[in-house]
């Protein structure tokens, strides 16, 4: 057999190959779905590490984007366009997903619309911010005392130094390799002050991280902070346009039970299903809220607890009715929150239909995400200013009665 009949054959199979691909995939509407959610996944989590975190394609590609629980990624393909600051994933070419980076927002999926589009709707958003913090130690301004921990550092007189340090050692180890932490960052605070911290190799004090669930956390306050402003109310009902039937039960679903995510609506949240709400929820539906917002109660509001990523998509949904225009909601964590906080580095990205993703994917420096965990300390207060309304952080943190061991307060998270 001659060599150019040889390399038609490959390529005659390769091109089956695909062809069986595809029709595999649009035959069986299920594995539609995961190829979208792996395609979805990799090109937010590559845009958001290349253009939030300004890591390298190597660095995202080796540390988030294989491991354990990741082996079916091999079969998608990235593209990268530095100069457009937007990813593109698929397998085989077919369901395809594109992140796009926005200045001070982060990355947003999109399948249906322009990368020039979505950038068009929040052109300029961030002109007006204010200037940088001045040259103050942490949290008013960036310098921070704390020693280098691998080096020079030494824990402040009061702290038992040897119980510290094993603590930290602690929280970087990996005793179950099958299931990695992969700690990135810690910051220890103290007495109002960074006392200590310490990063993995590639990472630093100045780069924006993802929260995951510790998005929930700014949602909350976000909600506070609207409920301050007279926007909202805890007994507040009818709090979307999916649930204004009159005969719709979802209507009774108070601000107060999404908070304590005692909704009812029969959301499944397994982030290890491929097929589970919580997966196709960010990482295929263009419009997060209302997909959540659409589910159908398993129980009476107000009386089952379970944890819930689409009842902070909701919240977000429920946020941006609030104002007349997206581009006041979108200014508004920068301006009300991240703004007074000194939290510069944070950036919080919509969905496609321009929603807040406050369910994961708020991303600040590990100093930046001390600093909010910091008002949560001070009951709401930042320098002295009653930043979140008197009151929320208790609210916030007094248990859920129907949550397990009732360790969860009402909070979005």
């Amino acid at each position: 057999m001659s060599k150019s009949v040889m390399r038609s054959g490959r390529i005659w199979l390769a091109a089956l190959t695909v062809v069986i691909a595809a029709v595999a995939l649009f035959a069986v509407p299920p594995l539609y779905r995961v190829a979208l959610l792996g395609s979805g996944y990799m090109a937010q989590q590559l845009c958001a590490g290349l253009f939030v975190s300004g890591r390298s394609f190597d660095d995202v590609m080796a540390e988030d984007l294989s491991g354990p629980g990741l082996g079916a990624l091999a079969l998608f393909r990235p593209h990268v366009d530095e100069t457009g600051k937007t990813v593109r994933a698929s397998t085989f070419g077919i369901a395809g997903q594109t992140a796009v980076f926005q200045e001070g927002l982060g990355c947003t999926l999109i399948r249906h619309q322009s990368p020039d589009a979505l950038r068009e709707r929040t052109a300029d958003l961030f002109a007006s911010d204010p200037p940088a913090a001045p040259d103050a130690e942490w949290p008013q301004g960036s310098r921070v005392a704390a020693g280098d921990w691998h080096n020079d550092f030494e824990w402040p007189d009061g702290v038992d130094g040897p119980a510290a340090s094993q603590a930290v050692d602690a929280v970087f180890a990996d005793p179950v390799p099958a299931r990695p932490r992969n700690t990135r960052a810690l910051v220890v605070v103290h007495k109002g002050r960074i006392v200590a911290e310490r990063y993995a190799a590639g990472f630093d004090a100045h780069m924006p991280l993802v929260g995951w669930s510790m998005s929930k956390t700014g949602t909350n306050a976000l909600i506070g902070l609207r409920v301050k402003d007279g926007a909202l109310a805890l007994d507040d009902t009818r709090l979307m346009p999916e649930w204004l039937g009159r005969d719709d039960m979802r209507g009774e679903i108070t601000l107060n039970t999404l908070l304590r995510m005692t909704s009812g609506l029969a959301f499944h949240e397994d982030p290890d299903d491929k097929l589970s709400d919580v997966s196709q929820m960010m990482f295929v539906q263009e419009n997060t809220a209302a997909f959540a917002a659409s589910k159908p109660l398993a129980y009476a509001p107000g009386t089952h607890w379970s944890y819930s990523t689409g009842a902070a998509a909701i919240l977000s949904g429920v946020l941006r009715e609030t104002f007349d225009n997206e581009r006041d909601y979108l200014r508004y964590p920068r301006k009300r929150l991240f703004g007074p906080l000194g939290m510069r580095s944070a950036q919080l990205p919509p969905d496609a239909s321009g929603t807040l993703m406050g369910g994961a994917f708020l991303y600040a420096s590990a100093r930046d995400w001390a600093r909010l965990g910091l008002l949560y300390l001070q009951d709401g207060k930042w320098d002295g200013v009653q930043i979140l309304p008197k009151g929320w952080v208790a609210y916030t943190t007094r248990p859920t009665a129907q949550s397990p061991e009732d360790e969860y307060g009402r909070r979005s998270g």
